[in-house]
């Protein structure tokens, strides 16, 4: 197998400095008969006009033959159609190999956990059963009792209550925390490769995306960590000055700090959010894929942000349907739990309660990790679609007539 997947090639076609050897969008052939940059090997004329059917109407569907991508970089939108227009998209796999959108970009997620739900299944439920057992651990034994907050403290103590109540929920979340990045870390790494493959429309198994996938992992999760360090390094620059000066106007130079930190921390982590399939895919560093992603989301960071804020607002629905029930059957199995909550005090939930909402937590984690994933990627593949003429070297990876042989040392298989 060579160093890439077969279409992603390392460090290629960066968004604002391509080279000569990316494929870029078609230019029409002039007048005088000059170069349109369309593929040396071209089908015959005749196969590029519509099919007919017995009584000579146009058959329904489209033909072998056409597979040229419907967007301005690829070929057939440019040329004449003789009133046609331009011919469907090829679609070997999840996608069509076109401009998406985030209605497809979801379809796409939805259609690769469907084709291939033994080797996604297979990783997410064992992802989801380890990170699920190893947060009740930590509910159960690690978590510390929580800092209550005097209301009738003047606005210096309520500060330093706050801070300390702070502190307290940040060491109780950071064994969790830990335990969803390694979890991340896993699911991300398998169902990329996953995902890579069936836009190609090929078979992948467990075995295989784990042996693809295995030699990137010390990377991914030197970007797994970094990410979440550079959220939490501006977030305490943000509040830093409001908690050391400690006085009511440092309650409100925490909140204009913090605020202002959150929403620094959201235009970062958007801009890097295809680092991880850049890693992956095209077998980047660390440093490298973050820039990467930077360059892939430059003037597109609200379409970015929209796409993955319907993914949260989806994959949060979807866990909410599912835990929903799962807790009010463990709160009705577990007592103890129940009556410290309409009793109004803190509710000491015991086994029974852990056990039933874990349960609920690893059917909605089995779900949405490759949702999750698979938006993730296939906004990465969208991109570069859009800025790279990435569409071109897919279909001629996936053998779709029309598009030419594959360049040299990139196999339809990728290896």
């Amino acid at each position: 197998m060579n160093d890439t997947p077969g279409w992603a090639s390392p460090g290629s076609a960066p968004s604002d400095g391509q080279d000569a050897t990316v494929p870029r969008p078609s230019e029409p052939a002039d007048g005088g008969g000059a170069s349109s940059k369309w593929s040396a090997a071209q089908p015959p004329a005749g196969q590029w006009s519509p099919p007919s059917g017995p009584d000579g109407a146009p058959a329904p569907g489209p033909a072998a033959g056409w597979g040229g991508p419907s967007h301005t970089g690829g070929p057939g939108h440019n040329g004449p159609h003789h009133g046609w227009g331009a011919p469907p998209a090829a679609k070997p796999g999840v996608i069509p190999l076109r401009p998406l959108g985030i209605g497809e970009i979801l379809d796409g997620a939805v259609s690769t956990l469907r084709a291939h739900w033994r080797a996604v299944l297979s990783v997410t439920l064992v992802v989801a059963v380890v990170s699920q057992i190893g947060d009740i651990l930590v509910q159960r034994y690690l978590l510390p009792a929580p800092v209550e907050v005097d209301p009738n403290a003047s606005p210096s103590e309520a500060l330093d209550q706050a801070a300390d109540s702070a502190k307290a929920s940040l060491v109780a979340l950071a064994p969790s925390l830990a335990i969803t990045l390694i979890g991340t870390l896993f699911t991300t790494a398998v169902l990329t490769v996953v995902i890579s493959r069936s836009v190609l429309g090929r078979p992948v198994t467990l075995s295989d995306a784990w042996r693809e996938a295995r030699p990137r992992l010390p990377q991914l999760l030197g970007l797994t960590l970094l990410l979440p360090l550079i959220s939490v390094a501006i977030t305490m620059v943000g509040i830093g000055p409001g908690l050391l000066i400690g006085s009511a106007g440092g309650v409100a130079l925490t909140f204009l700090g913090g605020t202002a930190a959150v929403i620094v921390a959201i235009w970062l982590m958007i801009r890097f959010s295809l680092a991880s399939p850049a890693l992956m895919l095209e077998r980047q560093g660390v440093i490298a894929s973050m820039r990467r992603s930077a360059k892939l989301v430059h003037n597109a960071w609200w379409r970015v942000f929209g796409v993955q804020a319907i993914t949260l607002l989806l994959t949060f629905l979807v866990s909410l349907v599912i835990g929903i029930p799962f807790g009010i059957i463990a709160m009705a199995v577990d007592g103890d739990g129940l009556g410290g909550l309409l009793s109004g005090s803190s509710p000491e939930f015991g086994w029974p309660y852990l056990i039933i909402s874990g349960i609920g937590a690893v059917i909605a984690s089995a779900i949405t990790y490759p949702i999750s994933a698979g938006v993730t990627a296939l906004l990465y593949v969208d991109q570069r679609i859009r800025r790279e003429a990435l569409d071109l070297e897919l279909a001629r990876a996936a053998g779709i007539p029309g598009y030419g042989s594959d360049r040299p040392g990139h196999g339809p298989t990728g290896g």
